[in-house]
């Protein structure tokens, strides 16, 4: 049984935490004591399940089976993408909680938890909706992997010596063949992400687009491509004897052999996330340092 008092019917939330983090010792008890004052019934990943002796625990994958109101994630940008993908089937809503450094998506300071906390139990919270990238594994016209992700699908080599070799399509219609260290399929989420880092365009998250990113490319004419997300983009590995390697949001993948195709389209599932104030551009000023001398 989960050890709260006096639950309203509905009101069940979850906590998710970066594992390892020294700091859930002084803000679990916090939350927890929160979430009972204000009659929660609450659910927590193993991560937290230490800090929150008593409570139900469930996996992060098991989370979107329950009727959560929303969920709190206590770690990075990292440990969010981890928990988006777990809950964004079941359309519940994520709060991101800042414990990392940068934090593109976990915005809200560890300082004002209680006050947006306050902010969501009285419905006065803002609610934004992020679009996924669904990829598709092929591998001799056989599907073996299916993929959704918040920030972005790579392709990447498989070994440090050798380019990167891929055929890419847009809608069946080829574009290029890619010579780089990695392709990067990016959402407008992720165009924040390693996309930037490797020099391709901020897309609003609003905006109804992917970017095709190139790592290191061999031309110095392959430059980022962005293109609607209502096209099919599919990426053909070229890789002769050596392996490469698809990775999900940084975090999750398979290896990649000759012959092998991404398809890459628009997710029939978003992630909600949860805050109070600030824009798009409030953000890009506070992580980037844009403006400030």
């Amino acid at each position: 049984m989960v050890a709260t008092k006096d639950p309203s019917p509905g009101k069940l939330a979850g906590i998710i935490s970066k594992p390892g983090k020294p700091e859930l010792a002084s803000i679990v008890p916090g939350l927890l004591a929160w979430f009972r004052q204000y009659h929660y019934q609450v659910v927590v990943d193993p991560e937290t399940s230490s800090q929150a002796p008593g409570f139900e625990v469930l996996a992060r994958e098991d989370m979107a089976s329950r009727p959560l109101k929303f969920v709190v994630v206590l770690g990075g940008d990292g440990t969010l993408l981890s928990a988006a993908r777990a809950v964004a089937k079941a359309g519940i809503p994520v709060l991101g909680v800042n414990l990392g450094s940068l934090g593109f998506l976990t915005e809200v300071p560890l300082e004002d938890l209680y006050t947006t906390l306050g902010s969501i139990d009285k419905g006065c919270c803002n609610l934004e909706t992020r679009s996924m990238v669904h990829c598709e594994v092929l591998r001799q016209e056989t599907s073996v992997a299916q993929y959704d992700a918040l920030n972005d699908v790579v392709v990447g080599k498989g070994t440090i010596a050798r380019l990167n070799h891929c055929d890419v399509y847009v809608d069946h219609t080829f574009v290029s063949l890619y010579q780089a260290d990695s392709l990067i399929v990016s959402t407008p989420t992720g165009s924040t992400a390693y996309s930037l880092a490797a020099g391709g365009p901020i897309l609003m998250p609003s905006v109804d687009a992917f970017v095709i990113t190139p790592v290191s490319a061999h031309s110095l004419t392959h430059r980022p491509l962005v293109v609607r997300d209502t096209a099919e983009i599919e990426i053909v590995v070229k890789t002769g004897d050596d392996e490469a390697y698809l990775s999900i949001d940084g975090q999750i993948g398979m290896p990649m052999f000759d012959g092998d195709r991404v398809r890459c389209r628009k997710s029939e599932y978003h992630v909600k996330l949860l805050h109070v104030q600030g824009t798009f551009f409030d953000v890009l000023r506070t992580k980037l340092k844009w403006g400030q001398r």
